[in-house]
């Protein structure tokens, strides 16, 4: 089975780099010759769905912004469980949602993977330039990795 794990967000903004930062981790977890595709991207909609194509299954690793207290927590959801707006960098306003990206491509005859997993990491704000995450977001980097590696391993079933 075909798999593609991508890290979404711009690495120079703080935690929305976060995405970047987890698949620098699972990189050094994996074997030199691996057939699985690893990409870190600052696209959504129609462009994160052409780096789709020819996949069996996508694991796509992202921020989404909450309240303070709720900083760091990690949520694990299958992208057609998710609502069909934004998901933070799974759409954008002159785009349209990832969700209806892979059907248009579906329509236009592209092989699209049947599972879509979202590994979201939760901040605060994006606003703020510079390289390191937040020490609580930081904190999240190892085990959402291993969320991600763990799910590679298995057949994805959430």
């Amino acid at each position: 089975m075909k798999t593609i794990i991508i890290g979404l967000g711009n690495p120079i903004l703080g935690d929305d780099g976060v995405g970047w930062k987890v698949i620098e981790e699972i990189s050094q977890h994996l074997p030199r010759e691996t057939s699985i595709g690893i990409e870190c991207l600052s696209v959504g909609g129609l462009a994160l769905m052409e780096h789709l194509i020819g996949y069996d299954r996508a694991i796509i690793v992202d921020s989404f912004i909450v309240d303070k207290e709720d900083v760091g927590s990690i949520l694990i959801r299958k992208l057609n469980d998710l609502p069909n707006y934004s998901a933070f960098h799974i759409t954008s306003a002159y785009d349209t949602s990832l969700q209806n990206a892979i059907q248009l491509g579906r329509e236009m005859g592209a092989y699209l993977p049947v599972e879509v997993v979202v590994i979201g990491v939760a901040i605060q704000h994006i606003t703020e330039f510079g390289e390191e995450l937040s020490p609580s977001v930081a904190e999240t980097v190892l085990p959402t990795a291993h969320i991600a590696l763990n799910l590679i391993k298995e057949k994805i079933n959430i």
